[in-house]
């Protein structure tokens, strides 16, 4: 950072504590929490300048103009397009990292997302009435699209249907449990001559709400995919040692049919808006947001980017904060989670305990407590400290919202700017504290 930039730095740490209105809205009792904060310094510029509402805005273009964010596809690309312009905006150095992911196949049934199977017919579209096959029955279905609700396993019923004449068929699920169905991509024995798509469970209700009627169906195959990370970063103000790098990451994609508000989109504006309050801080580390493409197949970019690191770059990264689904309105998502891999305590999850405890949240906070399945994973492994950081249900990280990865992961349906301010404020300060230290 060059000298100007240290100086504005410094001028802004100070501002916010002599400004008597910026004080008083950083000691003040933090949104749901048990005690009022009792803050250090370096707490003062972060608390008292993070936005839950400056987040959601970010969150609005990803999650409502561009909706869901398929891994390697179109989409997903307008969202890393977004990331990048506004991480430049914000002064950081950006670069994009590429890597191959497989093939994705998708359909469009109206304006609802779903998936397609890839041994059905793709590149086609198809209109025409539907009829819902229940009991066993197996009417004749000349000219019309078969749905099945909740069919048995196996492929038995989609060769059934396509027999009787199915130009197209529609396999819907509704689950048992509180825990709502998401699209998919139905698997078959064999190739068939029609499309076969997977639907939703919202949408599976709906159809099956209306009873009678055309559908259009459209399905894609998406070949040769190119996914990519997003990498922003700002060199230490204090360059003359090298006191490595410290990483506020999250994933950026969700899953077929999901406009991904919670999961992760939530993570991702986090990232946004951490980076404007802590881009001209002073700081003895290097600080690094990446936003990873194609996670929800498998953690890919990560893993990409983990499998790139050189063991001195590996020796830099003195912690990873990865956030994954960090503002849900599910009634229940009380506990805010430490997860590392492990169970193990380690830098991140102190640094993140130590921080709900100046603010007053340290009763929301639970763990360490044991569990991978999100990005901090691929660090974990080549041993970096690393842990995930997210809402779930007081009963443990498993208990997730039952709308998560559905079409109803919306801003309006599973976020809360509360709980979006909360996470905020701790893994700002938790980064920061570790950023500032020597």
């Amino acid at each position: 950072m060059r000298r100007r930039d240290f100086l504005a730095a410094a001028a802004g740490v100070a501002a916010v504590v002599a400004n008597p209105a910026s004080a008083l809205a950083a000691t003040g009792q933090r949104p749901g929490a048990a005690t009022l904060p009792d803050l250090d310094l370096g707490d003062y510029p972060v608390v008292a300048r993070v936005r839950a509402r400056k987040a959601l805005e970010h969150l609005k273009v990803l999650s409502d103009r561009i909706g869901p964010r398929i891994g390697g596809t179109e989409s997903e690309h307008r969202a890393r397009d977004y990331l990048v312009r506004e991480l430049r905006s914000l002064r950081y150095q950006v670069s994009t990292q590429p890597f191959t992911v497989p093939d994705k196949y998708l359909a469009q049934i109206g304006q609802w997302q779903a998936g397609a199977s890839r041994f059905g017919s793709l590149g086609v579209t198809v209109t025409a009435p539907f009829i819902e096959v229940v009991d066993g029955q197996l009417p004749d279905l000349t000219g019309k699209i078969a749905f099945y609700v909740n069919a048995p396993a196996g492929s038995a019923h989609v060769h059934a249907a396509i027999e009787r004449g199915a130009v197209a068929v529609v396999l819907g699920r509704i689950s048992s449990t509180a825990n709502k169905s998401s699209a998919f991509s139905p698997a078959l024995d064999r190739d068939v001559t029609v499309p076969v798509v997977g639907l939703a469970q919202v949408h599976t209700e709906k159809l099956r709400a209306q009873g009678s009627g055309q559908l259009t169906i459209s399905t894609t195959h998406h070949p040769n995919l190119t996914s990519y990370n997003v990498i922003a970063e700002r060199p230490a103000t204090f360059p003359w040692r090298d006191n490595g790098v410290v990483m506020v990451t999250a994933h950026y994609d969700s899953v077929p049919g999901s406009p991904g508000a919670n999961d992760d989109g939530s993570g991702t504006v986090l990232c946004l808006e951490l980076a404007r309050v802590l881009r001209y801080l002073p700081t003895h580390k290097a600080l690094r947001f990446a936003l990873w493409g194609s996670e929800e197949q498998g953690l890919l970019g990560s893993r990409h980017y983990v499998s790139q690191l050189s063991a001195e770059e590996i020796a830099r990264i003195k912690g990873v904060f990865q956030n994954d689904m960090v503002a849900t309105s599910h009634d229940p998502a009380t506990a805010y989670w430490l997860l590392s891999v492990d169970g193990a305590d380690n830098t991140t999850t102190q640094q993140v305990r130590a921080a709900a405890q100046r603010l007053g949240y340290d009763p929301r906070v639970h763990g360490p407590v044991a569990r991978g399945s999100s990005d901090h994973v691929p660090f974990h492994e080549k041993g970096m400290a690393s842990a995930n950081f997210s809402w779930r249900g007081e009963g443990g990280p498993a208990q997730l919202e039952p709308i998560y990865h559905t079409p109803e992961d919306t801003i309006r349906d599973n976020i809360s700017l509360e709980r979006l301010q909360v996470s905020l404020e701790l893994i700002g300060s938790a980064a920061y504290r570790l950023a500032t230290q020597r």
